[in-house]
């Protein structure tokens, strides 16, 4: 699976299993997660690639920025994670 920066992705292992992020930086084995609230832009999560499964990104603003290197509000990313938390539960509900 290749991940690349500002790519969605679910953590499939560990404590934060469950939990949506999104990419902050990638070096091929690792990558950097932060989700705006247990872990910030500043202090990014460091995970193994194959501990995390990579969801359909929607183009926003955000992934712009994420993409560009420019600075990024952790209030951001809790509102963009919020907003995908929602239509993701709701979708996979309706799967079952």
């Amino acid at each position: 699976m290749e991940l690349s920066r500002s790519d969605l992705v679910q953590s499939v292992a560990g404590r934060d299993k469950g939990m949506l992020f999104y990419v902050i930086d990638t070096d091929g084995v690792y990558v950097s997660l932060a989700n705006g609230k247990e872990r910030r832009a500043e202090k990014p999560k460091r995970k193994k690639e194959k501990h995390v499964r990579k969801l359909p990104r929607p183009d926003s603003s955000l992934t712009a920025k994420i993409r560009s290197g420019e600075h990024i509000l952790n209030s951001e990313l809790r509102r963009e994670l919020a907003a995908l938390s929602q239509t993701i539960n709701v979708s996979t509900k309706e799967g079952s």
